[in-house]
This record gives structure tokens, C-alpha cells and sequence, in this order.
């Protein structure tokens, strides 16, 4: 399954929202990734135990389900969850980047890709329809979840 979406977080047609530098959304996608559980609450813990200076490894634990995945960044411009394939699940991936399509656009792009083949995909297509509501309405939530920090004066505190 492969599966794209736009969410757009600076409206220039809409004064009533406030808008975030790319700094903000940047800092708030590397926190969304080193403090999961901020923005997944029915996440229980979250492990990094391994880093370099473009990415880290992550052991997530969601009850008795334990997830490994590794982050990599590209400093101010993209977040990619890379999830290798390990018991029942298959290999995956989720790609955030900022887009700045002018000078006041600014918006989030979210990929997810995962490695069944298309006999699969077709097995599991009211599953995947139902996937990827999830994804949107989560990825909706993060983009509030920033908003709110932001509005807090959080992701400027930690640009310092």
C-alpha cells in the first residue's frame, strides 16, 4: 500500500490562524519522533537506544507489542520512520517533509509505504480504506498537537 497526503498548516488566506515557521514544524516533527508519546497516547514506552547525527533507533512498546524503527532526519526539510519487517509485521515506512511551495505556504506531506504486493493490497482493500482515514486523522492531530505547542511558546524554547 502507498498512500500520500497534503496537510497544509500556514493558510495565507487565513488571518484567523496563526502561522509557524518552518523552524516550529520542524522542531515539532523531531518531537513528534524523540517523544511519541506526546503525541500517541496509547503508546506505553519509548526507547532510544541508539544514535548518530542524522537518525536514531527507537523500541516502541504499545503492551505486550514491541516495535523497533529507525528515524532519519534531514535537518529542516524531512522525518522518515523506517520500520524493518519483524513478527507479524511487514516492512514499512512513513516520510514527513515540509513543503514551502511560496513565500507564506507552508505544508506537511505524509507518505506511508509498506512492502505487501498487490495481491495483498487487494486482500486487504477495506482494510487499507480504513488505514488510511487513521493515518489522516492522526496526522491531522500532530499538526493541531504543533499548533499547540507552538502556542505554548514550546517549539521556540527548544530552537534555543
Amino acid at each position: 500500500m502507498k498512500f500520500e497526503h497534503l496537510i497544509e498548516v500556514n493558510d495565507p488566506l487565513n488571518p484567523l490562524i496563526d502561522a509557524l515557521t518552518v523552524q516550529q514544524v520542524w522542531r515539532g516533527l523531531v518531537l513528534r519522533a524523540e517523544s511519541p508519546k506526546l503525541f500517541v497516547p496509547h503508546l506505553d514506552e519509548s526507547i532510544i537506544d541508539e544514535r548518530t547525527d542524522n537518525s536514531f533507533r527507537r523500541r516502541l512498546r504499545y503492551g505486550e507489542l514491541v516495535v523497533e524503527d529507525r528515524v532519519e532526519l534531514e535537518p529542516m526539510r524531512q522525518v522518515r520512520y523506517r520500520v524493518a519487517a519483524q513478527q507479524d509485521i511487514a516492512e514499512s515506512s512513513l516520510t514527513m517533509t515540509i513543503e514551502t511551495p511560496s513565500e507564506n505556504a507552508l505544508f506537511v506531506r505524509f507518505q506511508y509505504e509498506d512492502s505487501h504486493d498487490a495481491a495483498t493490497d487487494a486482500a486487504n482493500a477495506m482494510y487499507d480504506e480504513f488505514r488510511r482515514s487513521a493515518y489522516v486523522e492522526s496526522d491531522i492531530d500532530t499538526i493541531g498537537m504543533l499548533r499547540n505547542l507552538a502556542q505554548e511558546g514550546r517549539l521556540d524554547a527548544l530552537l534555543n
